[in-house]
This record gives structure tokens, sequence and C-alpha cells, in this order.
């Protein structure tokens, strides 16, 4: 697959940074949202960029060697956490219904049968992955099919008007998929990239370490992300990933939260590394891996908040200063309009 992402053209850098630079503030006195501002309107082609039907999409699946004790909570959490998302109850839903964002959730893979219910995208490439302490988590065509299946849910959404969409997900034994292809895809070694995840304690961190070792001794560290992500990834990060590369084809706006977000855009990133001209990276996770992606995409988030529920909270927690960005661009006066003196 290729994928069809266009760096914004920087023609119009210089007037967005004189139309930063001429309201009634000194010069970058308003530090990163000056930035991020410059960074929408470029996104945009546009000086009065808008934010348009924002959304959360937060994708679930299940990972195979969630059941071999890579996690401090067993796998049945995966369903009862999405059935909790769909009673409106977890923190995503109280956060997205605070920043006025509409929510989704994506069933990419999970061991348990939904139905058709109100707010759930029904996308599921099967009851959870492989367990790949046995074998690779999938095989190219479920892949391949995943990545096609989150590309074609950001053009439904851009087709509809949205032009930035948060990403979350979920699933019991996630984070430990994406040390793996953090490993993978940045060559840091892999102790380095292993965290607590939901919550392990000394004696758990022990066997979750040994359990990817042994992972890694099966599969190898492939450097390729479409080989890493058959091998260790989840239905959820795979359809996250197409997702993020269909929404920066589409020139949407791209809401990165934590550790096992991050580690889909880590192969998103790797195919096409034009996607990071789209992303706003929301917070620095508690998860010590988070620091490693971020260094690799050289990437500064917005806020540090020792976040590391995932669900997207990082990227619905940060939506209002993106808004304040595009806001002051667009609302605040310039010293000639105030008819206030500028810098002598």
């Amino acid at each position: 697959m290729t994928y069809a992402i266009v760096r914004p053209d920087p023609h119009i850098a210089a007037a967005l940074q004189q139309r930063i630079d001429t309201k009634t503030k000194p010069l970058g006195a308003l530090g990163r949202l000056e930035a991020l501002a410059r960074q929408i309107g470029l996104i945009q082609q546009s000086l009065a960029p808008e934010l348009r039907k924002p959304q959360m999409l937060v994708f679930a699946g299940d990972h195979g060697a969630a059941r071999a004790g890579v996690s401090a909570y067993p796998q049945d959490v995966t369903w009862q956490m999405v059935e909790n998302f769909l009673a409106g109850g977890a923190a995503i839903n109280v956060f997205s219904r605070q920043m006025g964002m509409a929510l989704a959730v994506v069933d990419a893979g999970v061991a348990h049968d939904f139905g058709v219910r109100p707010g759930l995208i029904d996308a599921k490439l099967g009851p959870g992955t492989a367990n790949y302490l046995e074998a690779p988590a999938m095989d190219a065509a479920t892949r391949d099919a995943g990545l096609a299946r989150g590309r074609a849910l950001a053009r439904e959404l851009a087709e509809q008007g949205c032009n930035v969409v948060g990403f979350g997900e979920m699933g019991i034994g996630n984070t430990a998929a994406a040390s793996l292809i953090t490993h993978c895809l940045t060559g840091v070694e892999l102790d380095t990239v292993i965290g607590r995840g939901t919550g392990l304690d000394d004696a758990g961190m022990v066997r979750k370490r040994a359990l990817l070792a042994q992972a890694v001794a099966r599969g190898g560290r492939p450097a390729d992300p479409l080989a890493a992500l058959a091998e260790y990834g989840g239905f959820e990060i795979a359809m996250m990933a197409g997702a993020m590369l269909g929404a920066a084809e589409a020139r949407m706006v791209l809401l990165i939260d934590g550790f096992i977000v991050t580690s889909a855009l880590l192969v998103a990133h790797a195919i096409a590394p034009e996607i990071l001209d789209y992303c706003v990276f929301a917070h620095r996770s508690h998860e010590q891996g988070h620091v490693v992606q971020l260094a690799h995409l050289g990437a500064e988030p917005l806020v540090q908040l020792d976040l590391r529920l995932g669900e997207g909270t990082g990227a619905a927690l940060v939506y209002p200063l993106v808004q304040a960005a595009v806001n002051f661009l667009n609302e605040m006066a310039s010293f000639e309009s105030a008819g206030v003196a500028g810098k002598e």
C-alpha cells in the first residue's frame, strides 16, 4: 500500500508568522501556542484555520499474549471496558463530553460479541491476535486489512466534515505489544522500553521482561514497520496506524495520545514520514518507553501530567489548547486594529 500524504506547502508560513507576530502581545509571548497555531494554519493552508467536528476514536483489541501474564489485569477487562465506554462511564467519555468531542469505539478485534450498538464501529479482524510468544501476532493479510480499514475510517470522517481527530486505545496487554514495536523500530534496548503498564508490581515486571525477551528470541527484531506490526502488534494498533495515515492523507489534525498510540504512530511514520507534519503530541506519558518514542520522532508534547491511562485521555485533555491556538489566531486583535502602539 502507498499513501499520498503531502507535506504542507510552506508558502503561507511567512504570512502566518506575520499574523501571529502582530497580535497585541510581545513577540513569542504565547509560547508553544504560537507554534501550534502556525502548524494548524499550515496543515489547512489558511490564515484563518478552523476546527470542525472534532472526533475521538478509541480502538479496542485483544492480545493472545495477555493470557500468558504480560498484564496485571485479565483479558476480559478489554470487553468490559468497551462496555464501560459504550455506557458513557470511562474517563475518555467524561473528558470527551467536557471538550465537546464526539466519541466512537472501534472494535478492531475484541474477543467478545457486542452486537450492533450506538457508538460502536464493528471492524473486527478476529477475536484477538495470536500469542506472539508462539507465533506472529497476525499474518500479513490480516495486518493489511487492519491498515486498510483504519484508513477507510479516517476517510469517512473527513467526508463527514471532520478535520481533527484524537486517537485512543483499549486492549489488555497492549503496552507489551507497544514495547516490542518500539524496540523494533527505534533500536533501543528492550528493557528500556518496558514499563508497568496497568500497574505491575516488581514481580510482575520481572515476568513481563522475561516474556518479552522470549518473544524477541522467537520473532527477532524486524526493523521493517510492516514486519514488526505483524510479529508483535495488536489489531487495534494496526487499525489505528492505518487511520493515522488516512487522516494525514485527508489533511486532518492528528491528536496523538500516549505510549500505545505512539507505537502505532511509529509504524505509520516508518511507512510515511510526512505524517509528522499533521501530528500534535498531547502529553508525555508516565510509561517509560514513551520518552524513547518521542525522542525518536523528535516530538515535544504539549503537557506532562504523569498520565498512563490510555483511552485517548491525554489527547482529549489538550484539545482546549488546540482550540486556544486557533482562536487567538482568528480573534485576537492586532496592534493596528486595536490602536495599540507596537514595539519601537
